[in-house]
């Protein structure tokens, strides 16, 4: 590798040392509506986004609760020697596209048949710390 690769290698790494994603995929839901969860908590610290996610009565909740706490373990495992309650950690980015979409057929009236579209999505979390 040439030097001025490795210099700039080295400088996308260092500015994203406090940048943490986590990454779902083909989660079994609408994105509407987890679309709805996700607004709810993107750009709040994680410990009141943790709160949020527990006590949310929506289903989506759930899932995305899990994605927060997999990337918090994300940032632990790149950051060992810090703590995770020091690091004034937010949800950065948070965004839900859509992903493949499951196919099939409902019995109709007079012989016809409905298509019912079961969607999923995908879901990206990136923490960061809070810049003053």
């Amino acid at each position: 590798m040439g030097s001025r690769k490795r210099e700039s290698a080295l400088a996308r790494k260092l500015t994203n040392q406090d940048v943490v994603k986590a990454l779902h995929n083909d989660c079994p839901s609408s994105p509407r509506k987890m679309r709805l969860v996700a607004d709810i908590i993107r750009g709040v610290e994680v410990d009141k986004a943790l709160y949020i996610l527990k006590y949310s009565k929506k289903d989506a909740s759930n899932k995305l609760e899990k994605v927060l706490l997999s990337a918090m373990a994300n940032w632990q495992t790149k950051n060992e020697g810090a703590d995770i309650e020091e690091a004034n950690l937010i949800v950065k980015e948070i965004f839900v596209d859509s992903a493949r979409q499951l196919k099939r057929l409902r019995p109709a009236p007079q012989g016809r048949g409905y298509r019912i579209r079961k969607r999923s999505n995908h879901i990206t979390l990136i923490l960061g710390t809070k810049e003053n």
